[in-house]
């Protein structure tokens, strides 16, 4: 049970992560990477930006292995485990639910998943890496929820 709670605990906590990673690093220091995403090229299915997925992916399988080859940080395994199914639910919502790079669930028209396109096109719209508003993934700004409810009735 506790190995559930620590996977559930991680997967929430890589909101923040993610909101800050967003925020203060892809749009500070690595922009370089991130501002393909924002100016995006039609003739190229990868980008810089998906650099992120490998550090990500790198980080949560070192904490696999050591999770798994030291049993003092057995605990670290399910923290991997929580990271990873954080990626898996970002690559999912980011990647196929709103930027289609995979053609699947083309005709969602979902309240939640409603306000986290919107949420994400309003992202977009800063071409820079100044400006910038809903850093987040999976939860976004109230009024985007509120709307897309709305416009759901």
């Amino acid at each position: 049970m506790i190995e559930l709670l620590i996977v559930l605990a991680t997967f929430i906590i890589m909101e923040g992560i993610t909101w800050c990673t967003h925020r203060y690093i892809m749009h500070g220091l690595l922009w370089i990477w991130h501002y393909d995403h924002h100016n995006k090229n039609p003739k190229r299915f990868l980008e810089k930006n998906d650099n992120f997925f490998i550090v990500f992916a790198v980080i949560s399988m070192s904490l696999f292995l050591l999770g798994t080859f030291n049993a003092n940080l057995w605990f670290l395994f399910y923290i991997g485990m929580g990271i990873l199914t954080y990626g898996l639910a970002y690559t999912l919502v980011h990647e196929i639910i709103i930027h289609q790079r995979f053609r699947l669930f083309t005709n969602n028209h979902n309240f939640y998943f409603t306000a986290l396109r919107k949420a994400h096109k309003n992202h977009h719209k800063h071409l820079g890496k100044e400006d910038g508003e809903c850093f987040g993934m999976l939860w976004v700004p109230f009024r985007y929820f509120k709307n897309a409810w709305n416009e759901s009735k």
